[in-house]
């Protein structure tokens, strides 16, 4: 099991963790209406500081790719349990850690590259105001505000 834990499991925790994932909608104490990611916490948020900044909870982030981990083990025994001589050719082993670094490498840009602000928790509160859910290569789009707070001026 510990080779296809190696061999299998962490590829598939960090492609799964890039490729799928939660969006929500919230509005956050003392602050604007903001969109965040994640699943099943959210651990990055829309940055206030600069239109391209980030925020990152980290405890969120390590949850939640723990649970993606377990969640692939879990799999991957009761997948060794049926059939016990399960044995990865090397082909796809190497297929899968290339795309893990790859997805890596992409997230280390991209956090590089904004102003991002790490935090160990989430500093505050928020009231979600809608979710859903998504794969990378679809865009959020942002709900319009005023569905969940009406313009007090158009009463």
């Amino acid at each position: 099991m510990k080779a296809l834990t190696l061999k299998i499991v962490f590829p598939l925790t960090v492609i799964s963790f890039a490729v799928f994932t939660k969006w929500w909608y919230a509005l956050p104490v003392d602050a604007r209406d903001t969109l965040f990611w994640g699943f099943p916490f959210a651990y990055v948020g829309e940055g206030w500081h600069t239109s391209m900044s980030l925020q990152f909870f980290l405890l969120e982030l390590f949850i939640d790719l723990f649970i993606y981990f377990l969640c692939w083990c879990t799999i991957v025994f009761c997948l060794n349990i049926l059939a016990p001589k399960i044995k990865p050719h090397k082909v796809l082993t190497q297929l899968l850690w290339l795309l893990a670094i790859v997805t890596i490498a992409g997230y280390a840009i991209i956090i590089r590259s904004s102003d991002s602000v790490f935090h160990l928790r989430r500093p505050y509160d928020m009231e979600i105001m809608d979710s859903g859910c998504k794969f990378i290569w679809q865009s959020t789009k942002r709900p319009e505000y005023y569905q969940y707070h009406p313009d007090p001026n158009k009463l």
